[in-house]
């Protein structure tokens, strides 16, 4: 599948969730599929504000922001339910560790989104069967829709994946985004919200093609150091890569390495694995930070792929306490077969500082 990738190059994804707070509540209550359904601050209130909304209701005019009496006057038949965040958090996790199965590569930007750089999983298929069976994979095992861009670089994958809604999958390419891109209204792109978008529809910048056409200084008169950054992401230029272990996620901190030839020597798999949790205690280190569930990655020769995790009663940073626990796992789930990747990931990491302070029994004793 190599010849699917660009040797010089990147393949990246943005995996968008569908009304994400919406259909978990529809994946939890399959009653409520195909009905306008809304999540509201406060239904008890007139003064209630709609936080997202189902395909079904926005049909009807329902939109993020309105008030909850507003969207009843447009959909009389409107359900409404209270948001319930520790849910919504706990199927985000699952989401995450759905897509790490593709890539150790992935950033989170949100509860419901992520970027994905899967160049090097070639191994799993061409993108858009990458693209395919995340979809599949997310509502086979979630019942949740979502849609996917597939670019070049984030800005594009990001601009891709609102194309198609819901459950689409959009490729754009930078020799499409003079025909795809430029013609849509500048407030549609990435980065550019309400107020920066008035701004710009003042002088005449209505379109992102107008944008394009814009004197680069002008832009940076009008909008500082952004204007010109948005310039160039509009002729289809980001070179961000892709950071798992950005601001954004820093609650994983991982290494992974995929072998020029298949291992299935256990010993050897061990080394491997005290590399890799060396590797991740330098990382944690570098952000000061520890974590307490550790995640083993293992991918074999015909791809198929497994993460395995363990919860600890403790925080850890020491790469032989990762390996221990990486050992248990590879122990416990390795079935023998010849290995392709081994991964190593500190889940749920926080900084150090972020620690609450606890007394142990002999600590306590001291300070009594």
């Amino acid at each position: 599948m190599k010849e699917w990738y660009p040797k010089n190059g990147r393949v990246i994804l943005h995996v968008d969730m569908n009304s994400f707070y919406a259909s978990v509540e529809i994946a939890d209550d399959p009653s409520l599929k195909g009905k306008p359904l809304a999540i509201a601050g406060n239904p008890d209130e007139r003064k209630g504000i709609i936080v997202t909304s189902s395909y079904e209701a926005r049909n009807k005019g329902v939109k993020t922001t309105m008030s909850l009496w507003q969207a009843k006057k447009l959909c009389p038949n409107l359900i409404v339910k209270r948001p319930n965040f520790e849910r919504y958090r706990e199927m985000s996790s699952q989401i995450f560790r759905i897509l790490e199965e593709y890539t150790p590569y992935v950033e989170p930007v949100s509860i419901d989104e992520a970027f994905m750089d899967i160049t090097d999983s070639y191994e799993l298929g061409n993108p858009i069967d990458i693209a395919r069976d995340i979809q599949m994979q997310l509502s086979k095992q979630l019942d949740l829709p979502c849609s996917i861009g597939v670019s070049p670089n984030k800005f594009l994958a990001k601009m891709a994946s609102d194309m198609k809604k819901p459950n689409g999958i959009t490729i754009l390419r930078k020799r499409d985004v003079a025909t795809k891109l430029w013609p849509l209204p500048i407030e549609e792109m990435y980065g550019i919200g309400k107020k920066t978008a008035d701004k710009l529809n003042k002088y005449q910048i209505e379109t992102i093609e107008d944008l394009v056409e814009t004197d680069t200084m002008l832009l940076k008169g009008l909008l500082g150091v952004n204007g010109e950054k948005l310039k160039t992401r509009a002729l289809g230029e980001d070179p961000r890569p892709v950071d798992p272990e950005s601001a954004s996620s820093f609650k994983s901190i991982g290494s992974s390495q995929t072998f020029p030839a298949d291992i299935n020597q256990y010993e050897i798999l061990i080394d491997q694995l005290r590399i890799l949790s060396e590797s991740v205690e330098k990382r944690l280190n570098r952000k000061a930070a520890v974590g307490d569930t550790v995640q083993l990655m293992i991918r074999y020769s015909d791809r198929k792929t497994i993460t395995r995790r363990m919860k600890l009663n403790q925080f850890i940073e020491k790469a032989s306490d990762i390996l221990y626990y990486g050992e248990i796992l590879l122990e416990e789930h390795w079935n023998g077969e010849p290995v392709r990747l081994l991964g190593i990931t500190m889940q749920h990491a926080i900084p150090k500082d972020n620690l609450t302070y606890q007394l142990d029994l002999f600590r306590y004793k001291e300070e009594l």
